[in-house]
């Protein structure tokens, strides 16, 4: 977000003539400050990426979800057939994702390998963002870190084993200056869960999500030149000799953060 151009907005809409959208990142609406007017007519929306239903209607696709509904609700079977169609589906929007441009490439050329490109693009933006927010680097190397760390299948996100020395408390702010950008989620560990979460939880043990799975396996894989297509491919067959638990699970919070 442009601070100039946001500041001009507050001037703009008072001759009613136009409505205004502005966007930018939560960590650019705060940083982004110094010496502007902030308009007080400004009514904020956190937007997340295209969850599975929206995922399907961009693809021409208004019944799967529905249907998914209904047998749910009923306690119906799908069938085996049915069922290995819906998954192969739902592992297809996990290897897409949400982000809308991707999404878009997907749906003009089909090819997966262009559509990782651009989740490739997406994430050196990520990480210029992060290079602002911390020059040292440890904001990327944290990032970076998520799928490997989540792979251990440990209780927390441990900060030490992936910067040497690192204290937890040290890169506190810089974990929510992460959170303010919305590429990642934070979910803390509660000591208490029959009461309010919040009230409970411990700012030192909590696991590190990233906003968009699609992301996520980009990421995973991104030691090579690009994610080829065979790769793709047994992970949409679920023929992948690998452990991918810690893909569904960042896809778990994912769709948990987007309900709410």
């Amino acid at each position: 977000m442009q601070p100039l151009a946001r500041q001009a907005v507050k001037h703009l809409v008072k001759d009613r003539r136009y409505d205004y959208i502005e966007t930018g990142s939560l960590l650019s609406i705060k940083k982004n400050i110094n010496d502007i007017v902030i308009p007080s007519e400004e009514t904020r929306l956190q937007l997340y990426p295209l969850d599975y239903e929206e995922f399907r209607w961009a693809l021409g696709d208004q019944a799967t979800i529905p249907l998914l509904k209904h047998a749910y609700e009923n306690m119906m079977p799908l069938g085996d057939d049915l069922n290995r169609r819906m998954l192969r589906d739902f592992r297809l929007y996990m290897l897409v994702g949400g982000m809308p441009q991707a999404v878009d490439m997907y749906i003009s050329t089909n090819n997966l390998s262009v559509v990782d490109q651009v989740k490739r693009n997406i994430l050196e933006l990520y990480e210029d963002d992060y290079r602002k927010i911390d020059p040292s680097g440890r904001a990327g190397m944290l990032f970076d870190a998520i799928p490997a760390e989540l792979n251990k299948n440990a209780s927390r996100y441990q900060v030490s084993s992936v910067i040497a020395g690192e204290k937890e408390e040290r890169v506190r702010e810089i974990l929510a200056d992460m959170q303010d950008s919305m590429t990642v989620y934070i979910s803390y560990h509660a000591d208490d869960p029959n009461a309010g979460l919040a009230l409970h939880k411990d700012p030192r043990r909590y696991k590190l999500y990233i906003c968009d799975t699609g992301l996520f396996t980009t990421l995973a894989f991104k030691d090579r030149d690009f994610t080829e297509n065979v790769i793709y491919e047994k992970l949409l067959s679920d023929k992948l000799g690998a452990d991918l638990g810690y893909l569904y699970e960042n896809m778990a919070a994912q769709m948990l953060k987007a309900s709410g």
